[in-house]
């Protein structure tokens, strides 16, 4: 189901290229698409995201069932068991105490002078939060993308998630979305959502960033809707990459290169390491424990298009081979992982040692799940609270401070062609030369 490659084969090189092409989000069908659903939606606003709507998922829904009301948002306690809400709360508590962590407060520094510099910092007034619910039930994302903006102190989270053929979320959602104190919800997913959130709508008010996972159809639409309001990344299909040497339990290996295979047929599952012969005893293992898994058209499909065990020569190369990949997630599952942490530079996340399954940083740990993927940890960084603070800067000069520096400014100015600038500057002078 894996294949095995030697690093320094053809095979090896070749696939590498293939890792490289991943996060390239284009196609231009679904562009047409998706562009077509984004203008009639800044159009028609309502009437066209039920259009939608029906025809994606619920095909008898109308415009005044699109908000979710306070009624379902109750019934749906009714239909979920107490165990379900315990673990939501447990991860939900997690992730917050995680974040708080994260806040920063404004600052103002007084320099010589009396000049007066500093960042007023303050949350976003209105974010949207859009989560499929179709193949797979995100409950966890749902909690991901919304937890920081709370704790940012954002005073408006919109959520969108598409309903099902009977024109209702499912209650797990919804109870999801109720304990992390989220009551504006709306009844639609995919490009239209994502227009709606971007341009606003009778029923759907604009918001200043649009969050959340999707497929191909809602990255795009978010990548169209750029600059009419800030996203938060364009997320690609999941990544693991696992750096093992011949202490790694083969198991345990094996498990977690599943757990990201089974999200879709385009994520990637790949193996470093230093032992062939654990390679193998990986091999067999993703085949008998696969076995037993309910998505076996993704696991297949992933390990198909994705699914590699490079062999390297010892573990320096294997984690400059994690660096060139730049994964979503690295898990070191090496004899010491704590002395390999500080050269892993490109990745999402760090799972360090044998009991830290990428599954725990999923749910429970506390760190956002929302990753860069495509190779973007390269220079990009998980989901945080930062990306729902806005910085303003604060500048204050005493006229001496101005006067001081005004010769440099003019200079500068004069060099860049723009006159005014400089008479800007010596407008304020122009006593002292009486």
């Amino acid at each position: 189901m894996i294949r095995i490659l030697e690093s320094d084969s053809q095979e090896a090189k070749d696939f590498l290229e293939k890792l490289r092409n991943r996060g390239l989000l284009q196609d231009d069908t679904v562009l047409r698409t998706v562009n077509r659903i984004l203008e009639d939606v800044r159009k028609n606003g309502d009437k066209s995201v039920v259009k939608y709507t029906r025809k994606f998922d619920a095909p008898r829904i109308a415009i005044k069932e699109l908000r979710v009301t306070e009624r379902e948002l109750n019934k749906a306690y009714s239909q979920v068991d107490s165990d379900y809400l315990d673990a939501i709360n447990h991860a939900r508590t997690k992730i917050e105490q995680f974040h708080q962590k994260q806040l920063r407060n404004s600052w103002i520094t007084a320099e010589e002078d009396g000049v007066l510099l500093g960042h007023l910092i303050r949350p976003l007034e209105r974010v949207g939060v859009c989560v499929p619910a179709a193949s797979q039930l995100l409950v966890s994302s749902l909690i991901m993308n919304v937890v920081p903006p709370k704790v940012a102190g954002v005073k408006e989270i919109a959520a969108c998630i598409a309903p099902g053929p009977d024109r209702k979320i499912d209650p797990h959602m919804l109870v999801t979305a109720g304990e992390c104190d989220i009551h504006e919800i709306y009844k639609c997913g995919g490009a239209q959502a994502v227009g709606a959130m971007a341009y606003g709508t009778d029923s759907i008010r604009k918001v200043d960033k649009i969050v959340g996972p999707g497929n191909l159809y809602v990255q795009l639409a978010k990548k169209a809707v750029y600059g009419t309001v800030d996203l938060d990344k364009l997320a690609g299909p999941s990544e693991v990459l696992v750096i093992a040497d011949d202490s790694a339990d083969p198991a345990y290996v094996a498990a977690d290169l599943i757990s990201q295979a089974e999200h879709s047929e385009d994520c990637s599952a790949i193996l470093v390491t230093t032992s062939r012969g654990l390679a193998e005893q990986v091999r067999s293992e993703i085949e008998l424990q696969a076995t037993n898994l309910a998505r076996q058209a993704e696991i297949t499909g992933a390990f198909g298009n994705y699914g590699v065990a490079f062999v390297v020569d010892d573990l320096n190369e294997a984690v400059a081979l994690a660096n060139e990949i730049a994964p979503e997630h690295v898990e070191l599952e090496v004899e010491e992982p704590l002395e390999w942490i500080g050269a892993i530079r490109n990745a999402g996340a760090i799972m360090v040692g044998p009991y830290t399954p990428e599954s725990v940083g999923d749910y429970i740990a506390g760190p956002n799940h929302i990753l860069p993927t495509g190779g973007a940890a390269r220079y990009a960084s998980p989901l945080s609270v930062d990306d729902f603070l806005k910085k303003t800067s604060v500048i204050s000069y005493t006229r001496a401070a101005l006067k001081k520096v005004t010769p440099s400014v003019v200079k500068l100015a004069q060099i860049e062609g723009l006159d005014g600038h400089a008479a800007a500057m010596e407008a304020r002078f122009e006593d002292d030369r009486d």
